[in-house]
């Protein structure tokens, strides 16, 4: 074995190579990355338990420890970055109280969904399991928080139901996501900010022709 080889084990103690010991939170962090890079790569089916232990640098017996199997590993990833994903939404709605901002920012969300963390982005939109009940129902609940968290903003600025405002919400989610993984798979011809530009105006000019008052049909 070279010096480099023996060196590549991120956890190894440079003085004896064996594993350091690191706190519970800062192994599971440590092992999710790992796992991302394994799932991404190789998809969830091809992926091994052998393969991210290996790529975290630790044993199985210690993968093990913190996730009893593929699958409690792969919805932990999940929930990480929907979780995430949902709260950046909210942030934007929270950050002004100009509300073509607030679409501004729901659609900057998107974008750098896809753009920044593409590998995100294809864990929970592009995954080879998503038919699986579980992975639906967390790919379901961050589009669902995030509809929620847009209703919101749609009723105080048109004034309308809180069904209406649902529908309108989710059909901006939508224009939003389609159009972000549109841009994406097409190779970013324009530049990102033009593109969230272009998507806002669109969506705005929908949402803000809603009066606050009038009879709603």
């Amino acid at each position: 074995m070279t010096a480099a080889t023996s060196g590549a084990n991120p956890t190894g103690s440079p003085a004896t190579g064996r594993p350091t010991r690191l706190p519970r939170s800062a192994r599971r962090k440590q092992l999710l990355a790992a796992a991302q890079d394994v799932f991404v790569a190789q998809g969830y089916h091809s992926a091994a338990m052998d393969d991210i232990a290996e790529r975290a640098g630790v044993s199985k017996p210690v993968l093990y420890q913190h996730f009893p199997g593929k699958l409690e590993l792969y919805l932990a990833l999940l929930d990480t970055h929907c979780d995430a994903f949902a709260e950046r939404i909210r942030s934007a709605m929270a950050a002004t109280q100009d509300n073509k901002e607030r679409v501004r920012g729901a659609m900057r969300a998107y974008f750098d969904f896809v753009s920044h963390e593409s590998e995100a982005y294809r864990l929970v939109f592009e995954s080879d399991l998503r038919n699986d009940p579980a992975v639906a129902e967390r790919v379901d609940r961050m589009e669902r928080l995030s509809v929620e968290a847009i209703t919101e903003t749609i009723m105080s600025d048109t004034g309308v139901s809180r069904a209406r405002a649902e529908v309108l919400a989710a059909g901006l989610c939508g224009a939003a996501q389609v159009s972000a993984r549109w841009w994406l798979a097409g190779g970013r011809v324009i530049a990102q900010d033009e593109a969230e530009q272009l998507i806002t105006t669109l969506s705005w000019r929908g949402i803000s022709s809603f009066p606050l008052t009038g009879t709603e049909h």
